[in-house]
């Protein structure tokens, strides 16, 4: 009977703290030299505004998504792509002390149909100089061979012309995890920028083993969020049994996913090990949906409308012109601003994604 009673307190506690809303106790540990919360809902933000269609609001940063978290930033380039229906821009996060850059992700009709298409393609390219490395050459070519590269380029040099060494942050959510993740290893590789750091959102894989850990060794300071089911961190597929062969991650992947009990429900965001396919994370669920694909943090991570590559720009900036292609760039010469200063190894520290 004195067993049977002390199990019937310890219920009974069990739900008085359930009813008074106390934390669900879970066991911490110490990622903060990996991964801070706080920088990944300040660029999921850029990752989000990137999306808008009205160039205007975009490029003076007065848009409805150009606010929160992010007010206060200093645009330099915005790249809009119309061959290719690719956007980007580059800017100055004067609270961050960073050039930020930011790429869109698809901007099909049907991402439906985009996500089909990624369950068939192929490691199709070799990267330049890197033996048995090989890349999906659609994302490649995104970046690489586009208007896109050019512009962000001679941004990232005019900022670093006024003020030096500065950090390099580089987001993107979806393709535009893809684009930016390739961007960061150019501006390290080929210019000698070091220690940027990628946060993408909802990205898709992009290469073999061997480019995951060539990735791996250039950008070190690299997170992946991946949320929930979010269909699209697991295209194109993965098969364990051709490790050598098929598409692999590179790390390091932070997988949120809700937990919950009763009408309890946490957010948590969970630090995966370095391997890039951790099979306790995002790789544990099925990636069935896309409606975790389109939400991180709150925020919406899609076109605020429903289209292919509709753009809305006043007639009276001045600031933009056109390639010889047709391409549009909205382009400003940075200003400087006395709280910005170049980066210092206490920067580094604080300031670790």
């Amino acid at each position: 009977m004195g067993g049977r009673r002390w199990l019937t307190v310890l219920v009974l506690l069990f739900l008085i703290g359930v009813s008074e809303g106390r934390e669900l106790k879970l066991k911490r540990y110490d990622y903060s030299d990996v991964y801070n919360s706080t920088l990944a809902r300040i660029l999921v933000e850029y990752a989000s505004a990137v999306y808008m269609t009205d160039l205007t609001e975009l490029f003076t940063w007065t848009c409805s998504r150009c606010n929160d978290m992010t007010e206060g930033f200093e645009m330099v380039e915005l790249i809009v792509d119309v061959q290719n229906c690719l956007q980007a821009f580059v800017g100055i996060a004067h609270d961050l002390n960073a050039i930020v850059i930011a790429f869109r992700g698809t901007q099909e009709r049907s991402i439906q149909n985009w996500i089909e298409d990624l369950f068939w393609k192929q490691l199709d390219l070799n990267y330049p100089e890197m033996p048995d490395a090989m890349v999906h050459h659609g994302f490649y070519s995104a970046y690489h061979n586009t208007s896109l590269r050019p512009a962000i380029l001679n941004a990232v040099e005019r900022i670093m012309d006024l003020y030096g060494d500065i950090r390099v942050m580089v987001t993107g959510h979806s393709m535009g995890g893809a684009m930016a993740s390739f961007c960061a290893l150019d501006l390290t590789v080929n210019y000698g920028i070091k220690d940027i750091q990628l946060m993408t959102f909802g990205q898709p894989r992009i290469g073999n083993t061997a480019f995951a850990s060539y990735f791996g060794k250039h950008v070190p300071h690299t997170v992946r969020v991946t949320n929930g089911h979010d269909m699209v961190p697991h295209l194109p597929p993965y098969y364990s049994y051709f490790p050598s062969k098929t598409y692999h991650h590179f790390a390091r992947e932070v997988w949120l996913h809700n937990i919950g009990l009763g009408s309890l429900v946490y957010l948590v965001e969970k630090v995966c090990d370095g391997s890039g396919e951790d099979p306790h994370c995002s790789r544990s669920v099925s990636g069935s949906s896309i409606s975790d694909h389109t939400m991180y943090y709150g925020i919406e991570l899609e076109g605020d409308t429903w289209g292919s590559c509709r753009i809305v720009m006043s007639k009276h900036i001045a600031e933009y012109r056109l390639d010889p292609a047709g391409n549009i760039l909205l382009s400003r010469e940075p200003t400087l601003r006395s709280n910005l200063r170049q980066r210092t190894q206490t920067d580094d520290r604080l300031s670790s994604v």
